[in-house]
């Protein structure tokens, strides 16, 4: 300890009783002075005591699940752009297999004295966890936005699709096209924007066909959000004889024009395929994908205006901010085949 205080002493150009009353927080020590510790500590890598730390007005964090998903780094990108030209510093959190959780990501941000942090269908989307631990977090004085993922235990702002919108404009498309069997291929059942899917998908299903809970909860899959995951759950729908999946991601889209091709089946004279996000690329597949358009700018710089107004001090009340989503044809769905598979 006396090395580093004499490391300390010689940066800031004080003598090292100095620098003790600076880190024990004792009075006596004009603040020209006491910055000047500071900025030594800073230099010197060392981290402050946690009385020290100043929250930065600069620095906003943003936590995402992965980045593999296109859909993410979308987000992350209008995200990032709409802060800085609000003039803060956003900070990429990322989740990674086996590496940091959304709670220790969450505890890292907080001691680098963030203003406020963005979640992307984080744990707050899970009906599963525990949402004390976002309470927690305002305890600390951090803000917080919450995007795809709607829990009335956590008062805070939420920016999400219309879910259940955006399956009626799937079912809609499909069944204009003559389909009946139409599958649905989704997350684990636990995720908010998952249920809600479901919900959207059920009721357009006997909206537009009169079927009946029962016969349509038959025609829905879950799986996991990646092309293998799609892969499987499309394998499983087209065995019980759909002719057209609705996917809850571009990801799983890709998966279930794959498990298509390996039946022999050709896309989309002989099975029909619908995404979800229309993430970057989307277009250019082969074929290129129908999919529901995820309105990823307006969803991203609206998360930013009510976390800038969190951080003001004029936070509007805790509510959900809900944004329509778009059907985009493009060549991966068509008329259904006519021998009625």
């Amino acid at each position: 300890m006396t090395a580093r205080l004499a490391d300390i002493a010689a940066q800031a150009g004080v003598s090292e009783a100095t620098v003790s009353r600076v880190l024990n927080g004792r009075p006596g020590v004009a603040a020209a002075t006491r910055d000047s510790v500071l900025t030594a500590l800073d230099l010197l890598g060392y981290e402050r005591p946690a009385r020290l730390r100043e929250r930065s007005a600069g620095l906003v964090g943003l936590i995402t699940p992965e980045l593999e998903n296109p859909i993410f780094p979308a987000f992350a990108q209008v995200i990032c752009q709409a802060l800085t030209r609000q003039g803060y510093t956003p900070v990429l959190a990322t989740q990674t297999p086996g590496g940091s959780t959304e709670d220790e990501l969450t505890e890292m941000l907080v001691e680098r004295g963030v203003s406020g942090i963005i979640f992307i269908s984080g744990l707050h989307a899970d009906t599963s966890a525990d949402m004390e631990r976002y309470e927690r977090l305002r305890g600390h004085g951090v803000p917080f936005v919450l995007i795809n993922g709607y829990s009335p235990r956590v008062s805070a702002p939420f920016v999400s699709p219309d879910d259940r919108a955006a399956m009626r404009l799937a079912v809609t498309h499909l069944v204009s096209l003559g389909h009946r069997r139409i599958g649905l291929a989704l997350g684990p059942a636990r995720f908010v924007p998952v249920r809600r899917k479901i919900e959207g998908f059920l009721d357009a299903m006997a909206a537009e066909l009169g079927l009946a809970e029962d016969a349509a909860r038959e025609l829905i899959e879950h799986s996991l959000y990646t092309l293998e995951g799609g892969q499987a759950a499309a394998g499983a729908l087209l065995a019980r004889g759909c002719t057209a999946v609705v996917c809850a991601s571009d990801m799983m889209a890709l998966g279930a024009i794959r498990a298509a091709r390996q039946r022999g089946l050709t896309v989309p004279d002989e099975c029909s395929v619908i995404g979800f996000d229309d993430s970057a690329l989307i277009a250019f597949t082969d074929p290129p994908l129908t999919t529901i358009r995820q309105p990823v700018p307006a969803m991203g710089q609206a998360a930013v205006r009510a976390l800038l107004e969190e951080i003001g001090g004029t936070p509007a009340p805790p509510s959900e901010f809900v944004f329509m989503p778009e059907l985009v044809v493009r060549g991966s769905t068509a008329a259904a085949p006519a021998d009625g598979r």
